[in-house]
C-alpha cells in the first residue's frame, strides 16, 4: 500500500481535483492508495470537503488540527499516521504531478533506491525576485551546512517505511523538512520536471513567509551565522584598535587629535550596529533553544478519521 500525505490549508477548491487526478493514477497501478489529508487550521470549507471524501471513499482519512500549526507540523502528523509500505508527500494544488508516482514506485521496488524525490528544473510563472532568492538560498545553505540540499527539490517524494521511521525519530520542535529529508541520508534518486501552476486557489506562501522559512532552514542546519557574528566582532575590534593607534600617532606628530563629530558618530553607529546584529543572531539561536526546552506538542489534533 502507498500512503499519500497531503497537508491542506485553505484548499477547498484544489482537493477534489487532486483526488480525482490521483485516483486515475491509482487505477493504473496494482497497489492500494491510502490518503491522509491534514487540515492545518483552514479558514475555508476544506474540512467539509475532507469529510465528504471520507464518507464516500474507504481509502480516505483526515486529520483536523485545532488551529494552524504550519506545513511542517502537518507533514509530521501525516507521516506518524501513515501505514503504507511506501509513503508519499504531496501538495494538494497539483504542482506535484501525480503521474510521476508510477515511475517513483518502480524505482523504489527495484531495490536500488530508498527515496525517490522530485525537483523542478524551471521556475516559470514565479516572480523573478522569488526565483532569485530561492537560488541564492540553495547556494548559501550548501556552502555553510554539511547537509546537502538539492536546488529545486520539492517535498514531493516517495519513501520506504524504513526512511519514514528514521524521519519520525527526529522530534525537534523547530522543523525544516527539506533539511530533515536530506539529513537522514539513504540512497535518493531525483526525478526532474517542469514547473507547474496551481490548479485552483491561491498559495499561502508569500515572499516574506518564504524568506522567513529559508532563515529557519539556515538556523536549523548551520551554525555559520554564529561564526559570522564572531568574525564581525573580531573585525570591529581590530578596526577600533587600528583607529586608536592612528589617532595617537597623529596626536604626537601633529599635536592635534582627529577632530570632527561626524566621523566619531559614524564609528559609534558602525560598532553599535555590528553589536546589535550579532546579538540578533545569537537571539535567534537562543529563541530556538527556548522553544525546544518548553517541550510543547508540535501539533494538537481536534478530530481524526
Amino acid at each position: 500500500m502507498i500512503s499519500i500525505i497531503v497537508p491542506a490549508y485553505n484548499e477547498e477548491k484544489s482537493i477534489p481535483i487532486f483526488f480525482e487526478e490521483t485516483e486515475k493514477i491509482r487505477h493504473q497501478m496494482t497497489e492500494q492508495f491510502e490518503y491522509i489529508f491534514v487540515n492545518d487550521g483552514s479558514k475555508d470549507k476544506t474540512l467539509s470537503v475532507l469529510k465528504t471524501l471520507y464518507q464516500t471513499n474507504d481509502n480516505v482519512h483526515y486529520i483536523d488540527f485545532s488551529r494552524n500549526f504550519g506545513k511542517e507540523a502537518a507533514l509530521l502528523a501525516g507521516l506518524t499516521q501513515a501505514k503504507g509500505e511506501f509513503v508519499a508527500v504531496m501538495d494538494a494544488d497539483l504542482q506535484d504531478p501525480p503521474e510521476m508516482l508510477i515511475e517513483m514506485h518502480k524505482l523504489l521496488t527495484s531495490g536500488e533506491y530508498d527515496v525517490v524525490g522530485t525537483r523542478r528544473v524551471s521556475r516559470e510563472g514565479e516572480p523573478p525576485i522569488r526565483s532569485l532568492f530561492a537560488r541564492l538560498f540553495y547556494v548559501m545553505i550548501n556552502k555553510i551546512s554539511s547537509t546537502e540540499m538539492v536546488d529545486g527539490a520539492r517535498d514531493f517524494r516517495l519513501m520506504t517505511r524504513q526512511v519514514v521511521a528514521s524521519i519520525l525519530e527526529l522530534r525537534e520542535y523547530n522543523r525544516f523538512s527539506k533539511g530533515i529529508f536530506s539529513w537522514v541520508g539513504y540512497k535518493t534518486k531525483y526525478l526532474e520536471y517542469q514547473n507547474r501552476q496551481r490548479v485552483a486557489g491561491e498559495t499561502s506562501w508569500s515572499f516574506w513567509s518564504l524568506l522567513k522559512y529559508s532563515i529557519e532552514g539556515i538556523i536549523n542546519f548551520s551554525n555559520a551565522p554564529l561564526q559570522l557574528a564572531t568574525y564581525a566582532g573580531i573585525l570591529s575590534s581590530l578596526t577600533a584598535i587600528i583607529s586608536i593607534v592612528i589617532i595617537v600617532i597623529r596626536t604626537f606628530l601633529f599635536g592635534d587629535a582627529v577632530s570632527g563629530w561626524p566621523s566619531l558618530v559614524s564609528i559609534i553607529l558602525l560598532i553599535g550596529g555590528i553589536q546589535l546584529f550579532s546579538l540578533g543572531i545569537i537571539g535567534q539561536y537562543i529563541g530556538k533553544i527556548y522553544l525546544e526546552s518548553k517541550k510543547r506538542p508540535i501539533y494538537i489534533i481536534k478530530d481524526q478519521k
